[in-house]
């Protein structure tokens, strides 16, 4: 187990809501007057698509399926019709179908216990993570592979394959996004991922982070110094 110093999640912290505050993405569904249903259709489909993809859907899949009703009462076809242009089309409307089905039974309200909400179709640890940040307010990590590739790169790596189950990446996350900001640190490291510490091609030389990270004082060697 890697030891945490909350020094340098302090650091972190400040760091990237700093960058945020110039370089934060805005999509339509970090607004603040989406109703429950949008919140988490919008992490439905954000998962393992490019938010910039998603961003171009959204809005006419929230037209034409405005509530968990809609999406109950539609045919398979048409709901996989509809997510064709985001990917994964028949096993996300399948899913999707049974998550508002369940909805409906539950008149849309969403439990607050962990283990009863992880139960519902589609839900999982992400988006039972993303129900808790923005519906409950309350700081869990929007843990994917994005957020785990941030975390590890400056802190240190995990040990387990799977993040869902490695303590020391999962208690990271945590801490990490333990802020009264809890929503803006989480896209943060988003959006951080997504345009400088990329999986393949990471812009380390002008990363804010480089003179801490784990991962660029290891490898610097590797990277070219920029003229």
């Amino acid at each position: 187990m890697i030891e945490i110093d909350q020094a340098k999640i302090d650091f972190f912290q400040n760091e990237i809501l700093n960058w945020y505050s110039k370089f934060g993405r805005d999509f339509y569904w970090r607004k603040h007057n989406l109703t429950d249903f949008e919140y988490i259709i919008a992490e439905v489909l954000l998962q393992r698509t490019k938010a910039e993809t998603v961003a171009k859907f959204y809005p006419s899949f929230i037209s034409r399926f405005p509530d968990w009703q809609y999406i109950a009462n539609a045919s398979d076809n048409e709901i996989e019709d509809f997510l064709r242009p985001v990917g994964l089309y028949t096993q996300r409307a399948k899913r999707l179908k049974s998550l508002a089905k369940e909805m409906v039974k539950r008149d849309g309200k969403l439990p607050r216990d962990r283990q009863v909400l992880e139960s519902i179709p589609f839900m999982g640890q992400y988006i039972a993570n993303a129900v808790e940040l923005v519906i409950f307010k309350q700081p869990s990590p929007l843990m994917d592979v994005n957020m785990s590739r941030v975390l590890e790169r400056f802190f240190g790596e995990r040990k387990l394959a799977d993040i869902r189950y490695d303590p020391y990446l999962q208690e990271l996350a945590y801490k990490v996004v333990a802020h009264p900001n809890s929503k803006k640190v989480n896209w943060a490291i988003l959006d951080f991922a997504a345009s400088v510490c990329q999986a393949r091609k990471p812009k380390c030389n002008s990363c804010i982070f480089k003179a801490r990270c784990s991962y660029y004082l290891n490898n610097e060697s590797i990277f070219p110094t920029e003229s």
